[in-house]
């Protein structure tokens, strides 16, 4: 196996990206791995629970990319990693690990994947996904409150205090380094089957620029 083809997709909260990335790789099946950002929030022992919720998980500095960075190194070297994973409950990183194996095709998800320099710098393709405001909003007040336990009054906090004022700063601003711009993420069939269509030709041993030209189409 030559080496992976890693591909960044970032995009506000609640934009679909995550729908994009699970539908990509589950086309591709044991061909691809997946890394979520969110599981490299910093570990905040030091910290007590009522501290850690102040935390703002929305800025940059609150990933530990250095971790990711790692990671991708080594998975591009064809070895194996271990994922940590995250806690919303105890908005924390959890001891529990999960295995992230090296294969040919390497997404990696996240709302802030694209504006770390020395993550783009390991991106073949940066994808970025573009839903209007209100619908993220929506999709996340559901996602909170049913996946998360979260209270409605808590939701509407975060986004108010850090959510909305992140994105305003680093996440849309993020945009500009994309490759192709997805409207919708998973629930654009067109540009799914697209994209899907470029990573294909990449597995079959064709040129990278397949996928590159997507976007200047």
């Amino acid at each position: 196996m030559g080496q992976p083809f890693v591909v960044g997709i970032a995009g506000g909260s609640g934009s679909g990206k995550t729908a994009l990335t699970r539908a990509l790789a589950e086309r591709f099946a044991d061909d691809a791995a997946v890394i979520f950002h969110d599981n490299y929030y910093n570990r905040q022992d030091a910290l007590s629970y009522d501290e850690r919720v102040l935390v703002n998980y929305d800025a940059p500095e609150a990933f530990d990319n250095a971790l990711l960075v790692e990671h991708l190194d080594e998975l591009l070297a064809g070895r194996d990693v271990e994922s940590p994973t995250y806690d919303y409950a105890q908005h924390n990183r959890s001891d529990v690990t999960v295995p992230v194996c090296s294969r040919p095709i390497i997404f990696v998800e996240g709302v802030l994947v694209l504006a770390d320099e020395a993550l783009r710098a390991r991106f073949d393709l940066k994808l970025y996904v573009d839903t209007d405001a209100d619908v993220r909003i929506l999709r996340r007040i559901k996602r909170d409150v049913l996946e998360r336990g979260r209270t409605l009054e808590s939701v509407e906090a975060q986004y108010l205090a850090t959510v909305k004022p992140m994105h305003e700063r680093y996440v849309e601003s993020s945009k500009l380094w994309a490759d192709v711009i997805v409207p919708e993420g998973g629930r654009n069939s067109v540009a799914l089957e697209t994209i899907a269509g470029g990573l294909v030709a990449n597995l079959r041993g064709l040129a990278h620029e397949s996928l590159r030209t997507i976007g200047e189409e």
